[in-house]
């Protein structure tokens, strides 16, 4: 038997049940909400200013009030806000540097209260003496409703006097980056001693109407960190089984999509209760609370968190919190995407196209797999050179298989040969292959990132089908030089259209993923040629048995 084809065969069905796995996971159909849910939904899609927080008796609804919020609009050179004086919640937020589709003008639009659909970043005081505590959530004054980042800092205020509490809420914006400091400054005018409770959380829908495919999923749901977990999904159907509640100091929430996540982060040093909820029939929340604290008369406190919106910048977010860089999920072969990653970010530095650096590293790969290609080729020249002494034992010891299996191992200890040689080197590329899947499909970087000619993104499908093709072709001249040894008729139809198959398996992947396994099949080949022309100088046969 051609043991490098039938391997292949084995390959492809192991990398479609992994990647199959993991799509399942983390993109696969959830469990639809009921209908008596969806009625609830829709008298609540503008419910979610009276959210709050309450320290003793957790997530509870109150009665919207009937005093009208202004919208606040905060232009930053990489963020584009708005924010609701009711509650100072953050209710839109555009990314202008990402554009929503391949060549569009239009920004991609993260968070929005749009067509029934709410995207939203919460955050108040309860407790006590909590402006969120009482029947409806705080309405802020602001001095202006437009605000626009001209030097390094921007600080947007907005004000609240509630039962002697002076309360400055305040956003403080920082040139070129993402994440939001939000502070409360706090003033006890009174005379009695006030008792706060801070907490931030993020609202969305659970359905927002949009499908996700296999080879380029849209993943929406939940995620968290903690002391003791640095990252840790939370979908919507863990929401709607069970409310999450984790007690932790410092930690992080998030909400996530492809290529952009939104998060809160609490104060580090504080304890802290990660919670989650389903409010509305319909609506996903997962935030974080803090510790109640207590502002004695005439004393001032600063209350603090950040809140980051936009892309899965994995060295920005390592900053902000442990883990959050998780959020970038390569997989359970996370451990091997992040050096290539790393690696491949490094070489586009210096060539400044992805494609070329995807080519570079093949090279890399290729070359220092070099060793192992060469005993698997040797390998798979000697089995076939064997085979007429192989057929031998089969036909004496057709009878006795106790006999036989000694009889091999023995034949192949002195042609020194080993049977899985052939093997080795494609079971390490299957977990690379598996890797840099996750890489291209879930690296920011290289969302939209051009290659040349008609490869204008190397995270979406090739338009021309072009790679795939090339692909079927590399693979099909690889076959020609290591000739069919089956000879039953079924398995030499399916070795022949498996070049076919393959191909039209790798339409739906990313192009950038199928220009490194076409360059890997170029190199193969030409590996494969200078090791047969050396073994053919040996005496060594390597085209026929």
């Amino acid at each position: 038997m051609d043991s490098q084809r039938s391997f292949l065969i084995i390959a492809l069905a192991i990398v479609s049940f992994f990647l199959w796995q993991e799509w399942q996971k983390d993109y696969g159909p959830k469990p639809a909400v009921p209908q008596v849910q969806q009625q609830q939904q829709a008298a609540a899609d503008s419910s979610s200013a009276s959210l709050f927080v309450d320290s003793n008796e957790g997530p509870r609804q109150t009665v919207q009030p009937e005093a009208t919020a202004r919208r606040v609009k905060v232009r930053t050179d990489v963020l584009e806000l708005e924010i609701d004086t009711r509650g100072g919640d953050i209710v839109g937020l555009t990314l202008p540097q990402y554009a929503l589709t391949k060549g569009s003008a239009e920004p991609y639009v993260l968070m929005r209260q749009l067509g029934g659909f709410e995207y939203v970043a919460q955050s108040g005081l309860t407790a006590r003496d909590g402006p969120d505590r009482s029947g409806s959530r705080a309405l802020y004054r602001t001095d202006a409703t437009e605000f626009t980042l001209s030097g390094d800092t921007l600080v947007v205020p907005l004000y609240l006097d509630h039962n002697g509490l002076q309360i400055e809420k305040r956003f403080i914006f920082t040139a070129g980056r993402y994440d939001v400091r939000v502070e409360y400054l706090l003033v006890n005018n009174s005379n009695e001693v006030k008792t706060v409770q801070p907490y931030q959380h993020l609202l969305q829908n659970i359905d927002n109407g949009e499908s996700s495919s296999m080879f380029m999923p849209i993943y929406r749901g939940a995620a968290y960190g903690s002391s003791s977990e640095r990252y840790k999904k939370y979908d919507f159907s863990d929401m709607q089984k069970t409310n999450l509640a984790i007690s932790t100091q410092g930690g992080w929430v998030a909400m996530l999509e492809h290529y952009f996540v939104s998060a809160w982060i609490p104060d580090a040093n504080s304890n802290n209760q990660l919670y989650s909820l389903v409010h509305g029939g319909n609506k996903g929340v997962i935030g974080a609370r803090g510790e109640a604290v207590d502002i004695d008369p005439g004393q001032t406190l600063t209350l603090s968190a950040v809140f980051y919106a936009g892309p899965k910048d994995q060295d920005n977010l390592a900053q902000l919190a442990n883990g959050l860089d998780l959020t970038v999920d390569y997989g359970f072969l996370w451990f091997i995407s992040q050096p290539l990653f790393w690696l491949l970010t490094f070489i586009q530095g210096f060539v400044g196209n992805w494609g070329v650096a995807i080519i570079i590293i093949t090279l890399i790969v290729k070359g220092l797999m070099y060793p192992l290609t060469k005993i698997q080729y040797e390998s798979m020249a000697k089995m076939r050179n064997l085979k007429p002494k192989i057929e031998e034992l089969q036909a004496r010891y057709k009878d006795d298989r106790q006999k036989m299996g000694p009889a091999m191992m023995e034949l192949y200890r002195k042609e020194k040969v080993n049977p899985m040689g052939g093997c080795l080197p494609m079971l390490i590329q299957m977990p690379i292959f598996l890797a840099l899947y996750w890489v291209f499909v879930e690296s920011v970087e290289l969302r939209h990132a051009p290659f040349m000619l008609w490869i204008t993104d190397l995270s979406a499908k090739d338009p021309l089908y072009v790679l795939p093709v090339l692909f079927g072709i590399s693979m099909f001249l690889m076959q020609k030089l290591t000739p069919m040894q089956v000879t039953d008729p079924l398995q030499q139809k399916l070795m022949m259209w498996m070049p076919v198959a393959f191909s039209i398996f790798f339409f739906w992947f990313p192009s950038g993923l199928v220009l490194y396994w076409l360059v890997s099949n170029l190199i193969s080949l030409a590996q494969m040629l200078y090791i047969y022309k050396g073994m053919e100088k040996k005496g060594i046969h390597t085209r026929k048995a």
